[in-house]
């Protein structure tokens, strides 16, 4: 500890830069793997993620050519940067594997994820809730006498920060779909 009692590293917001300049920097990163649509497929991918003690935080896999019968995986993973090429590497080893982007170096991307949100609340939480869904633009699907259930489309960060205000308002239930993401540009 310092003589100022702040504690070496303790914040990114400082106007001086205190962290070690050898430390190893935890990043997240989007990859989309493309593979074939086959029995089997997500679990080894997803052995190779836990068989090594990587995290996944985010994952979504949908059938995006029938007549190929590929699918798309997209993963959102957080690690150093030598762990994620160790990842990537690994991914592509992999039979069913035909392809892996990192679509957080490769250019700019899109990511999008869709949540449904229940909310349990009466008076004023009641009208605040609804104030607060319209400025983050999402829809009531439900709605009953005692709740309503919001449907919310936008990056995780938007997600993650409408979940917090609505906390105080009567939350009862979240439901995410994780990330989906593509590429920008041809």
């Amino acid at each position: 500890m310092s003589a100022l009692k702040i504690k070496k590293g303790s914040t990114s917001h400082s106007a001086y830069d205190l962290r070690d300049p050898f430390a190893e920097v935890m990043e997240t990163h989007t990859l989309a793997v493309l593979v074939d649509n086959e029995a089997g497929v997500l679990a080894r991918v997803i052995g190779l993620f836990s068989g090594r003690g990587y995290n996944i935080e985010s994952l979504t896999v949908a059938e995006v050519d029938h007549e190929g019968h590929r699918s798309r995986i997209t993963v959102v993973t957080t690690g150093t940067a030598p762990v994620i090429e160790q990842i990537k590497a690994q991914l592509g080893r992999l039979v069913p594997v035909h392809d892996v982007h990192d679509l957080t170096v490769e250019g700019p991307s899109v990511e999008r994820e869709l949540a449904l949100f229940k909310v349990s609340g009466a008076g004023e939480k009641r009208v605040e809730a609804l104030r607060l869904a319209d400025i983050f633009r999402a829809n009531v699907v439900d709605s009953t006498l005692e709740s309503f259930v919001f449907e919310i489309t936008g990056t995780p960060e938007k997600i993650d920060a409408f979940a917090e205000l609505m906390r105080p308002l009567g939350l009862v239930d979240v439901a995410r779909t994780g990330v989906a993401a593509l590429a920008r540009g041809a």
